[in-house]
This record gives C-alpha cells, structure tokens and sequence, in this order.
C-alpha cells in the first residue's frame, strides 16, 4: 500500500505540473506526442541511468577514500548534478537534432526541458517518498516527504534543466557561430552548476535551518525564472502580432482572427469551439513562427513550402471560424 501510495505522490503531482508547463506554451504549442516522449525519457532513461551511475560513483569514491562522508558529498554535490544534468539534457538535444523545426523560441528550450525534468522527478520523488519517507519513518515520513519533494522543492529540476534547453533554443534562434557553438554547454553548466548549489547550500547548514535557507533561495531562483517566462511569452506575442499583420492584408485571416490570435487566453478558449477552431489558431501560431524562421535562417528544412501549406490551411478554415 505504500508503495501505491509513493507512486500516487510521485507521478501525479508530477503531471499536473507538466500540464501547466504545457499550458505556458500560449502561441505555439510543442506535439504532445514529443513532449510525452520527453516525459517518458525522463521517467526511465534519465533517472534510471542517474541512479545507476549516481550509486557505480559514490561506491567507487568510497572504496577510494574510506569514507563515507566523502562519498556522500562527492555523490551529492558533484557526481549527481553533473550525470542527472546531462541525461535529462540529452533528451532536449535529440529533439534539438532530430526536431530542429520545433524550436522556434527560447520558451520551447524551457518546456522541453522542464517536461523531461518533471518525468526525471516522478521517479525520484517516488524513491525518495517510499524509501526516505515511509520505511524510515513510517506513515509521518511518507507525508514529510511528500510535502518536501512536492511543495517545498517540487520545482527544484525544471528549473535545473531549464537552462539547458534555453542554451540549444540561443543556439537555434541565434546567428552568430560561436554563439550557436557554445550556448548548449554554457546552458549545461549553469544547470549543472545551480543543481550543484541546490544539493550543497542547504546542507552545509543542516537541520531545520538549512532546509529552510535552502527553499527560500530556491524559491527566489523559481519565481524570476517564472518572470522571465512571462517575459518570453510576451516576446512570442510580438512575433504573431508582426508576423500574421500582412496576412490580414492578404485576406487569408481576418481582423477578428488576428485579434484573438493575439490573445493569449485564445489557446484555452479556442478549444471549447470545437476542434476547427482550435486547430484555425493553432495554425495561426505555427504559421506566424514559421515565418520568424525563414526571416532569420531561409529555407532551412522547406520553410517556404511548409508556409504556404500553412496559409492555404487557414484560408480554408477561415470561413468555418468566427
């Protein structure tokens, strides 16, 4: 049963928070089928690979020094940031590689990477719920644990691995080589390194107190990088406003269309007109992102082609939409 019951705390919080995450993403929303696939790498590769190695490394720093305490902060503090970082990223850079197209904008990096993230916490809050929680301290433990993992720091991955994602989306939407070269490690090593922060800071304190010094600072960190995502879906807004402007005048949507593709309650509200309509702004976004990409890097990957399939779309649905 307490098993169940760790599973139930570990995943379903887990999900609910990846649905938000999917619901920020207002203009263009990223394929479910990618993002569950990025929830899944998370769940199995990620933090099955994490554990297994987290654990090959803290006994081999033991056998090396003796020491428990070295083994433990070297796991904690250096080993473990640097292979979780790196597993959960690798899922952001296959979809980087293998679906370059759908990184249209640095809030794409974000939600790629907090959706492999949060699958990452699923399973390791589970672990830590069941094993931390009930078999060290029974039934009190399990709900300390869960009130821990879930509340206190329930947030603590994505926004690890956000900073990653954010490093391959500047290395997508950026010109310059050097830049496009080297945002992806800097954006890994500043995961890396705020992970690192997040394992150490609160322990070097210890106790009640280092708990609690160690949420406070990473709730500051959560609510400017919640900020910046405002800020970002702000700037995804200005793209659909430039981008879909000319297409008014070519009558392929109409002024009301425009209007509420600029809303961004309209990805919610579109929904409950059913399916066309949905889909009428859904296109909308994609076309107006599409577009942003063939000004800034041509006809990579047939922009043009898939624009114009886009724009022949939405005149057909145009009629069917008020």
């Amino acid at each position: 049963m307490a098993l169940i019951v760790s599973l139930f705390f570990g995943f379903v919080p887990m999900f609910l928070f990846a649905a938000f995450v999917y619901w920020l993403d207002r203009y263009e929303k990223e394929p479910k089928l990618l993002l569950g696939a990025a929830f899944f790498w998370g769940v199995v590769i990620a933090a099955g690979g994490s554990y297994i190695l987290n654990t090959a490394f803290g006994i081999g720093i033991f056998m090396f020094t003796g020491s428990e305490g070295a083994a433990d902060f070297g796991t904690t503090s250096i080993v473990a940031p640097i292979i979780e970082e790196f597993l959960k990223g690798l899922a952001v850079a296959i979809v980087f590689f293998l679906f370059r197209k759908e990184f249209d904008t640095i809030l794409d990096g974000i939600i790629y990477g907090g959706i492999v993230a949060l699958g990452f916490a699923a399973t390791e809050n589970t672990l830590y719920i069941y094993r931390n929680g009930y078999q060290e301290g029974g039934w009190g433990g399990l709900i300390l644990l869960v009130f821990i993992r879930v509340i206190l720091v329930g947030w603590q991955h994505p926004f690890y691995t956000s900073f990653t994602g954010i490093g391959f989306a500047l290395s997508r939407t950026q010109r310059n080589p050097l830049i496009k070269f080297i945002a992806p490690f800097l954006g890994y090593g500043v995961a890396v390194t705020t992970h690192a922060f997040h394992n150490t800071f609160g322990g070097l304190i210890g106790g009640l107190e280092g708990l609690a010094a160690g949420t406070f600072v990473d709730w500051i960190g959560w609510i400017i990088m919640f900020g910046f995502i405002i800020w970002m879906i702000n700037h995804e807004r200005s793209i659909v406003r430039r981008q879909l402007y000319e297409e008014v005048s070519a009558g392929v949507i109409s002024a009301g269309h425009y209007q509420r593709a600029l809303s961004p309650w309209t990805s919610t509200t579109a929904g409950l007109s059913g399916r066309t309509t949905s889909r009428f702004y859904q296109a909308c976004g994609e076309l107006a992102h599409k577009k942003e990409q063939f000004a800034r890097h041509g006809d990579e990957s047939g922009n043009v082609a898939i624009i114009n399939s886009l724009r022949a779309e939405l005149a057909a649905l145009a009629p069917q939409v008020r």
